[in-house]
């Protein structure tokens, strides 16, 4: 059996795009993929980053897709996050889908799909990635955040889960354990294996390009550089590190990210000198080289609800560390097997897990080659199972394939 299912998202987003290509081509989900807004297809501006960027990964191929008009607007280029949907109803009328799957609820064209799509008995999957922190973070009235939700998860017969803290999140609100199910947050991990592979082959050269001596482990970090990815907790911790360290024999700390942040944490590590980077922003293909490079890679979040990026540097083979902040923590790291996870703000223990890892180079690669392994696993393919799994049990009667049919 084929179902037919409507996918909606805030807007194409490079983490994304690869699961709905692998989706759209196995034969058994015919996808029709609907975007409240088209502005990542061009260049954007990044507030945070404070200028002009454009992904340099395919966005918008390998599926079938469309941009929703807007009420009164037409196509909108920009997000409008409280601007809804025109015609919705009418929309999901002719498209015939067993199923409509919902990414989020932050913007008022989701909530109108959840809420459309019920009226006319059409099942809703929703795939969101709020945590238990997720909602103590961001909620400014707990009891306003209490209703809306209770309100929105009745009208939803599934709910796809990225991982163990989003699991949890929605049995907080007493969703039944049959209307849970796994569909993990992974990004395209042939792509990232490949790319890492092909990296390793040029990694002497890159270490001499930049400066970095031989023999000196390297530290990466990869994220927004605001207070949300806590980057000078891990400049503490490095201080630390760089303080009982030989003369020219600490490890290197690179920070690859740009925002708000940078001049404050360039002008902190000015102590370090030549042991601490400033690498700016980096694209999407730019970013397995330095994933190859790294020895460690932290991710030291206040507020992570997943960390795809943990994703994308287990790929390399590398040990990591994040904060009990960081929501992929729980299913991706295990403590002393491929990483260590600390608790948020405590630089020390940061310091202290950094430097069990840097003692001891086999241990590195020990770990790194177990981050690989399970990685591996928490695929695209485990996303498919869960997926049909999902639409088997709350859609009655599915499209037939060809075949079928014609039998």
């Amino acid at each position: 059996m084929t179902f037919r299912v409507a996918y909606i998202v805030t807007h194409p987003i490079q983490y994304q795009a690869p699961l709905l290509r692998y989706l759209s081509r196995t034969g058994d989900i015919d996808l029709r993929v609907f975007f409240l807004s088209d502005f990542s297809l061009r260049p954007h501006y990044e507030r945070e980053f404070k200028k002009t960027l454009a992904w340099d990964v395919k966005l918008a191929e390998g599926y079938t897709w469309e941009i929703l008009p807007r009420l009164w607007r037409g196509s909108s280029t920009s997000l409008h996050p409280w601007w809804p949907v025109a015609r919705l109803r009418e929309r999901l009328r002719e498209g015939d889908f067993d199923a409509v799957w919902v990414h989020g609820w932050g913007h008022v064209g989701l909530c109108q799909f959840i809420r459309d799509a019920a009226a006319l008995g059409l099942p809703v999957l929703l795939r969101g990635e709020s945590t238990l922190e997720h909602s103590r973070w961001k909620f400014k009235s707990r009891l306003r955040d209490e209703l809306y939700l209770r309100w929105l998860f009745r009208r939803v017969a599934a709910f796809l889960c990225i991982g163990t803290r989003n699991r949890e999140f929605y049995r907080q609100y007493r969703v039944p354990e049959d209307r849970l199910f796994a569909v993990p947050y992974a990004v395209d991990n042939a792509f990232f294996q490949a790319r890492a592979a092909q990296a390793a082959r040029q990694r002497e050269t890159l270490r001499r390009f930049l400066g970095l001596q031989p023999g000196r482990p390297v530290i990466l970090f990869a994220a927004k550089l605001i207070p949300a990815k806590a980057p000078e907790e891990l400049l503490s911790a490095f201080s630390e590190i760089y303080s009982r360290s030989a003369p020219g024999a600490a490890p290197y700390l690179l920070y690859v990210g740009d925002g708000p942040l940078r001049g404050l944490l360039e002008q902190q590590a000015k102590p370090f000198g030549a042991a601490v980077r400033f690498l700016g922003f980096c694209n999407q293909s730019e970013l397995p080289v330095l994933y190859d490079l790294c020895d460690v890679f932290v991710l030291p979040s206040r507020f992570e609800p997943w960390g795809l990026v943990l994703n994308e540097v287990m790929n390399a083979g590398r040990p990591v560390i994040a904060s009990d902040r960081v929501g992929a923590a729980a299913d991706l790291i295990t403590k002393g097997d491929n990483g260590f996870v600390y608790p948020s703000g405590d630089a020390a223990m940061l310091a202290a897990r950094l430097t069990q890892i840097l003692a001891s180079p086999r241990s590195r690669i020990v770990m790194g080659e177990h981050s690989l392994k399970r990685i591996s696993g928490w695929n695209f393919a485990a996303d498919r199972r869960g997926l049909l799994q999902a639409l088997a049990a709350v859609c009655r009667n599915p499209m037939p394939t060809l075949n079928e049919a014609a039998g």
